[in-house]
């Protein structure tokens, strides 16, 4: 197995513990008490603790222990280890391998399927399907069978999985030392002025919502990430765009587009499910609606992927077409930005 720091899979994931929606006829009730009603052997030090930490959410957003929770509300508990019933089961779930070898596999991911258990999804995700198809998967240092990096659930596109401990290592330390190259097409709410760029700033957990990254560019909390920008084509309202990826943080492109002012295009997490450019046009506002629908979430690609083969020392380089949702959206602005010249 690899060394420990030698994997990009170190970022603070959250599993779901609990969730719980409180009943109609709930009165306003402290959470850390709320919850000591529905889990049980919970103490109310533990809660609180929980809760300090960041790790009790109501409506998806963090709360301290005095929070009163009012009926309708949903509260969940996630904490960076799995639960106890978390087991990797073997699924027979069809997956699109692009090249397969003794040593590793390429996945083309659809959208919509999760990579690895948690957050709640402890089957169907990629790893269930993976298991079925390779008996003996090495584990990482965050015990995921194969996974040398991952792509989010809404995410399409290629990634790398690693069949031996050998192949692990030699993987791993390549994503870690930066020498794997990947890029990502997105598209962007609004027009990148620059044809290029490079966007800096430390990532880590947002301090109040803790299913979202922040960024932090002083610093001073959160992991280093660097990505690198070129305009591809400019579509009036949003801009296509590839992003090379140097470092490989949760959610890296779609926080750090965020925070040059370019959220994606329809990423719900982030508010690009919002007009955030345009006009105030009724015909628009359809326009766009209709947009959402045909990408039913955010516009980002793992188009390509290069690394050094960890048997044969060559240098593996492959691509991926863009899935018909997105290109169909593409499509559509192209159309429309033609005609409202």
């Amino acid at each position: 197995m690899g060394p420990k720091n030698s994997t990009e899979l170190q970022e603070d994931e959250l599993y779901e513990h609990h969730r719980i929606s409180a009943p109609n006829g709930q009165k306003p009730l402290r959470v850390d008490k709320f919850l000591m009603n529905f889990i049980e052997n919970a103490t109310r030090n533990k809660i609180q603790q929980a809760a300090r930490d960041g790790h009790v959410l109501v409506n998806g957003l963090t709360v301290k222990q005095n929070y009163k929770v009012k009926a309708g509300e949903e509260v969940k508990v996630m904490f960076e280890h799995p639960p106890h019933e978390f087991l990797l089961v073997p699924e027979d779930i069809p997956i699109d391998i692009v090249y397969e070898d003794d040593a590793l596999l390429v996945v083309n991911k659809p959208a919509g399927m999760v990579v690895h258990p948690g957050h709640g999804n402890y089957s169907g995700t990629l790893i269930n399907a993976l298991l079925h198809h390779i008996e003996n998967l090495p584990v990482n240092s965050n015990e995921r069978p194969g996974l040398v990096h991952r792509i989010d659930k809404d995410t399409s596109g290629l990634l790398l999985v690693a069949k031996t401990e050998a192949a692990m290592t030699h993987l791993a330390k390549q994503f870690f030392n930066k020498t794997s190259e990947r890029e990502y097409v997105a598209l962007a709410w609004g027009n990148i002025e620059d044809d290029e760029g490079t966007i800096e700033g430390n990532v880590a957990r947002h301090p109040k919502n803790r299913l979202q990254m922040h960024v932090f560019p002083e610093g001073d909390e959160g992991k280093e990430a660097v990505t690198h920008f070129k305009v591809l084509e400019r579509l009036g309202y949003v801009t296509l765009v590839s992003c090379k990826l140097e470092t490989g943080r949760t959610h890296q492109i779609r926080v750090h587009m965020k925070y040059i002012g370019h959220t994606l295009f329809n990423d719900a997490r982030y508010g690009g499910e919002r007009i955030l450019k345009g006009t105030t046009f009724t015909k628009y506002k359809q326009f766009v609606d209709n947009a959402f629908k045909i990408l039913p979430r955010q516009a980002l690609h793992a188009k390509t992927l290069g690394f050094v083969h960890p048997v044969t020392n060559e240098m593996m380089r492959f691509d991926s077409e863009l899935p018909e949702d997105m290109a169909q959206c593409i499509e559509k602005w192209r159309d429309y930005s033609k005609n409202s010249q």
